[in-house]
């Protein structure tokens, strides 16, 4: 197997929590804010490498996030879990099935049963619909898989009391949705150049990083950059929040792209 390292092309597609910036309903200011680093889809990233592009989660805004990017193809999905912030676009695979036929998916079995319960005719070998996204669920352990020449390491962590998945890539880390985890899955974590983290909002939530929970652990860990990501309208002003922000610690915005 290849073990030359590659470069990755990272692109925030979106950075919001599960209601998207600006909120329905909401006259909170930072949902009425101008600055379009203030307005955030539902959380995903797009990682392209050598002729390959994959996504980490697809959420209910990801047919605006493919075209706004201006996407031609991708070749794999990889889940985090169920919730349908993290998953309610599947069916917006068909136009990548398309061109590849079967869209492998890779995520852990209980968000494989889930969407085998919520998308049934996706998934359904008896009833299946014929215009469907054609999908090839891989079980993803804890325990590291390729995805072609690319070693993808599995990150077990807690979202409340739910356990999830995030994703180490080379020197990149993904998680999201996180609100503990275990002493075993930070070491897996050491020496990252970039960590992308979740941080809510300033208040503390039960299932959820808030800001200072994720200073905390980005202490701990000490990769070389850090970006936020899930944020909600609760944390504030994206320009004011990155001004307190410590050196090397970036609050994440969608369309934001980087190299690792």
């Amino acid at each position: 197997m290849n073990t030359t390292k590659k470069l990755l092309k990272i692109t925030f597609l979106g950075t919001g929590t599960s209601q998207g910036i600006p909120m329905i309903a909401s006259n909170d200011p930072v949902c009425l804010s101008k600055d379009f680093k203030d307005k955030r889809l539902r959380s995903s990233i797009m990682i392209s490498f050598d002729d390959f592009t994959i996504v980490i989660d697809c959420g209910p805004d990801f047919r605006q996030q493919m075209l706004r990017e201006k996407v031609q193809s991708i070749q794999g999905v990889f889940f985090t879990h169920e919730h349908a912030d993290h998953t309610a676009g599947i069916d917006d695979l068909r136009p990548f099935c398309y061109q590849i036929g079967e869209m492998p998916i890779y995520l852990n079995k209980r968000t494989l049963q889930s969407l085998e319960r919520r998308f049934e005719y996706v998934f359904s070998k008896e009833n299946r619909y014929p215009g469907a996204p054609s999908v090839f669920p891989v079980l993803v352990e804890n325990k590291p898989f390729y995805f072609h020449d690319l070693e993808v390491l599995p990150i077990s962590v807690m979202h409340g009391n739910l356990p999830i998945l995030g994703y180490r890539i080379q020197n990149f880390a993904y998680l999201t949705d996180v609100k503990s985890i275990a002493k075993i899955e930070k070491e897996k974590l050491k020496n990252l150049d970039v960590l992308v983290v979740n941080a809510l909002r300033i208040e503390p939530h039960p299932t959820h990083f808030n800001l200072q929970e994720a200073l905390d652990f980005v202490a701990e860990i000490q990769p070389k950059t850090t970006y936020f990501t899930h944020i909600s309208h609760k944390l504030g002003f994206h320009e004011e929040v990155s001004k307190k922000l410590p050196k090397n610690v970036f609050l994440a915005y969608d369309g934001l792209k980087i190299e690792v």
